[in-house]
């Protein structure tokens, strides 16, 4: 019987990812990489969390060639993790897709059982009810457990607030949380006046947390918004350097109101 064009394709796919295995073991093997013979787990790790910024980059500069790169490198260091632990006789790259497959249609009864939700809203609630309840019998447990403490930390206050929020502790509304900000830099104003640097970066702290709750409320996730800042700031900084340059002159000896004029220039250019 003929193949039909989906079954060639799922086929396809088959064969790109057992060629991607084959590759790992192979550079893995006696005759292989001497590098890759000697990566663990905990190496290849650092190596993963680098490509993730990588793949981040990548999605926010739009450019779908380099996606398709970073998610690669992101996908072979995923696999080449499974074969570590698979070597060591604990699980393939088989298990891991098993064990996420059922997770995955765990948490999404919606579309696998006959649960009813009227919008994304309710699906997030019953997805944090549903972990609660696969977690419920840990001792000591907690809903912030699930919340890795090495992410960097405007993400963990994100999901640490997000956590928290999932369980009724939240502000009534975003105007809540406003007051909180004016509150919090009232205090940060009196630390910086007369206390010291370990009060001060405590109601900083405080601070910033408040604010990724404000994001939070508005469904903007902080990074993405600190990230598109950034990116604003650095476009007018480097064309203001830029301008300077063609002019033959030095950033540091322009004066302070002459700088604002340039900067003034590059905000008109760069406004958004």
């Amino acid at each position: 019987m003929q193949e039909s064009l989906e079954e060639k394709q799922v086929n396809n796919r088959l064969l790109n990812i057992d060629a991607l295995i084959r590759l790992i073991e192979m550079l893995r093997s006696e005759d292989g990489c001497p590098w890759d013979r000697r990566q663990t787990p905990r190496s290849m790790a650092n190596y993963l969390v680098e490509e993730m910024y990588e793949l981040i980059e990548a999605i926010e500069s739009g450019t779908p060639d380099d996606v398709c790169e970073e998610l690669g490198d992101v996908w072979f260091h995923v696999m080449f993790i499974a074969q570590l632990y698979k070597e060591m006789g604990h699980f393939d790259v088989a298990e891991v897709a098993k064990r996420i497959s059922d997770k995955m249609i765990r948490r999404h009864p919606h579309v696998f059982g006959d649960v009813t939700v009227q919008n994304a809203d309710e699906v997030k609630s019953r997805w944090q009810a549903i972990k609660a309840e696969e977690k419920k019998n840990l001792r000591n447990a907690s809903i912030l457990d699930s919340v890795p403490k090495k992410v960097p930390p405007l993400m963990r206050a994100y999901r640490i607030s997000a956590r928290a929020a999932g369980a009724g502790f939240d502000w009534d509304d975003v105007w809540g949380v406003i007051a909180k900000v004016e509150e919090e830099l009232s205090e940060l104003k009196h630390a910086l006046k007369k206390e010291s640097r370990e009060k001060i970066a405590l109601e900083l702290g405080d601070m910033l947390f408040t604010l990724v709750n404000v994001a939070r409320f508005a469904k903007i996730h902080p990074d993405s918004a600190l990230n598109g800042s950034i990116k604003k700031f650095e476009d007018r900084f480097r064309h203001m350097e830029q301008a300077l340059s063609e002019e033959k002159k030095q950033l540091e000896a322009v004066p302070q109101n002459e700088k604002e004029v340039y900067w003034e220039t590059a905000k008109k250019i760069f406004k958004s």
